[in-house]
């Protein structure tokens, strides 16, 4: 029954980290500090893609499900869930480009959002007609000019 439980758990989080993964960066816009941490995400799915890897999280369903009394699943999350439930198994490739897009997307629509001026060229500085006071106030008319000394002081 706990075996069974930490399948369902397990499961759960392996859907929670791939939605993640694919609109991370879109909730970055709403929370910047996150984007570190959808960078690793990012990076991890990418390895784990590219090198053929097996996640962790699956060798632990697996492990959960043989000591709950079920076979051991020979497939992954994705090929087993995603695959064939969300889009057809031949469309796999177009599936990861269209992930990559979004990820990308989203960031490029982070910096934009964060720092406007990165993808177009800063306007030339405007010359200046009047100096520019620090502070908050103007300073009182002659307040630039030198102060004199009171007669007989220093």
């Amino acid at each position: 029954m706990l075996y069974r439980l930490m399948t369902t758990v397990v499961l759960g989080l392996h859907a929670l980290f791939l939605a993640y993964l694919v609109v991370g960066g879109f909730l970055a816009w709403r929370w910047p500090r996150t984007i570190w941490l959808h960078l690793a995400a990012a990076a991890w799915g990418v390895t784990v893609v590219a090198a053929e890897l097996v996640c962790p999280l699956t060798y632990l369903e697996h492990w959960a499900r043989r000591r709950a009394g079920e076979s051991g699943v020979g497939q992954g999350f994705i090929d087993r869930y995603v695959e064939g439930v969300i889009y057809p198994e031949r469309y796999a490739v177009l599936a990861q480009a269209l992930v990559a897009v979004l990820v990308v997307a989203s960031w490029a629509g982070l910096l934009r959002w964060h720092r406007p001026g990165w993808f177009r060229a800063a306007p030339p500085p405007r010359p200046r007609t009047r100096p520019r006071w620090r502070g908050s106030r103007r300073p009182a008319p002659g307040a630039d000019r030198p102060r004199r000394r009171a007669p007989g002081r220093w």
